[in-house]
């Protein structure tokens, strides 16, 4: 798709240039929003603004929505008042609340000013949710039916109001803006009696969030439920917008970058990587680095602490990488399944006692697998073939002995720290990689010398 973008760029680029405009216009009415705004993105400033206006109207404010912010801004900033007053009526209430909440203030005044006053009421209400909850997220545009209407007349009234409606297919009954029940599209059209009702016709068991929800519980809902609209009422219980699937997957995505993020160890961003500054990726990484490393220091602290020991014995020092590494990377994968689990509900605080009773039953049977396979590959490989100081059996069974013991606390580390940073109100991604792996570092390097001094004590002094 990337490579067909850029030959497609060329041709339009080499049509601009000639001045083709009518073949240009031909070209674009035949593409998909998306692309076209894919294509955009890849445009120079100076070409866009043309290439746009060669959109029809329909097209134009569907393409709008799919671009960057910095395309966007470009755009408004370069649009007379009639041209911006044109793309914000045709904008949805959320797509428009979308574009407001990423554009500088004196951008911000500029498109409301152009708003038309319902457009703007809505804005400023949905604006006034949290962050992140359901009635951020929701529109308000959707299509309502009495339960007193016959099907006759909801499918007249969704002929007249759907077309500025962001979905049709399935209408919502309400009551004093009570939701009574909903009814599809599909059901009216199959319905043999035309003077049948929506009180008789909709259905009541409807499943709803409420304004105050998290996002990404309605996300979870959508998954679940595969839903293409939710109904979302305020805390009286009244309906006052729906959220749909698209909005929906947007979240997924979001959230599911935002936890990747976090198990990097970065502070989220709400930027592409490409549309990064080099100062704004410097300033989401160092903190945890700076964390991370202070707190490595732990590690180093526990070295110093046996250096005679290490000194007396310096094949031990071969195998502290491996043994870190090991623990490492056996606490990173507890911990990714049960972040995962904790994400989409699979996964609750009363599981913890199951959590790490199955992750204990895991860590024996990786341990002493690796054990294993870890103390012949020492004794028969390092000791006898390559012939390495000091290496011998009893050192390949204090290695070995070291790693199956670190290799079970740190599958525990890893699956409790998550499942306690959830129970506290804290993102269990925050729990990942990074902080788990200084953590088992400094638990198996404790381990490895305590084991090696009991059964090497004599050799070590």
């Amino acid at each position: 798709m990337a490579e067909q973008n850029v030959m497609l760029e060329k041709t339009l680029i080499s049509l601009l240039n000639d001045k083709k405009y009518i073949t240009l216009r031909d070209i674009l009415i035949t593409m998909n929003p998306a692309d076209i705004a894919a294509i955009f993105d890849m445009l120079e400033e100076d070409r866009l603004p043309l290439l746009y206006r060669l959109l029809p109207k329909e097209l134009a404010a569907d393409t709008f929505v799919e671009m960057e912010p910095e395309a966007q801004e470009l755009l408004i900033r370069g649009f007379s008042d009639s041209e911006l007053k044109e793309v914000i009526s045709e904008l949805y209430v959320d797509d428009a609340v979308d574009l407001v909440e990423e554009m500088p203030a004196n951008v911000i005044r500029r498109i409301l000013s152009q708003a038309d006053p319902e457009m703007r009421k809505s804005i400023n209400e949905i604006l006034r949710y949290p962050e992140n909850s359901a009635g951020s997220i929701m529109t308000t545009e959707y299509v309502s039916l009495r339960p007193d209407m016959t099907a006759a007349e909801a499918i007249t009234r969704i002929r007249r109001t759907g077309v500025d409606k962001e979905t049709i297919y399935t209408c919502y009954v309400t009551k004093d803006r009570y939701l009574q029940g909903i009814v599809t599209v599909k059901d009216l059209l199959l319905c043999d009696d035309d003077e049948v009702t929506m009180k008789d016709l909709m259905i009541t068991n409807v499943i709803h969030v409420h304004t105050q929800d998290d996002q990404e519980e309605v996300a979870q809902k959508f998954s679940k439920y595969n839903f293409l609209a939710l109904p979302v009422l305020d805390s009286e219980e009244r309906m006052v917008g729906i959220v749909t699937f698209d909005d929906a997957m947007d979240v997924m995505e979001d959230e599911a970058t935002e936890d990747i993020e976090k198990m990097a160890a970065i502070i989220p961003s709400d930027k592409a990587y490409m549309r990064s500054g080099v100062a704004d990726i410097f300033k989401k990484r160092i903190p945890w680095l700076m964390l991370l490393m202070v707190s490595a220091t732990f590690t180093g602290m526990i070295i110093s602490h046996y250096e005679e020991q290490l000194g007396a014995l310096l094949c031990l020092s071969a195998f502290m990488p491996m043994l870190m590494d090991t623990a490492g990377n056996a606490g990173s994968q507890a911990s990714v399944s049960i972040i995962r689990g904790l994400s989409l509900n699979e996964i609750k605080f009363s599981d913890i006692l199951k959590v790490i009773w199955k992750e204990i039953r895991v860590a024996v049977l990786c341990g002493l697998c690796m054990a294993v396979v870890c103390f012949f590959k020492i004794w028969l490989l390092d000791g006898m073939v390559l012939g390495t100081s000091g290496v011998d059996a009893v050192v390949a069974c204090v290695v070995a002995l070291t790693l199956a013991i670190t290799v079970l606390l740190a599958k525990v580390v890893g699956c409790t720290l998550p499942m306690l940073a959830d129970k506290l109100g804290f993102d269990p991604a925050v729990m990942a990689s990074p902080f788990i792996t200084t953590i088992v570092d400094a638990l198996s390097l404790m381990i490895y010398f305590q084991i090696a001094c009991q059964l090497l004590g004599s050799r070590m002094g």
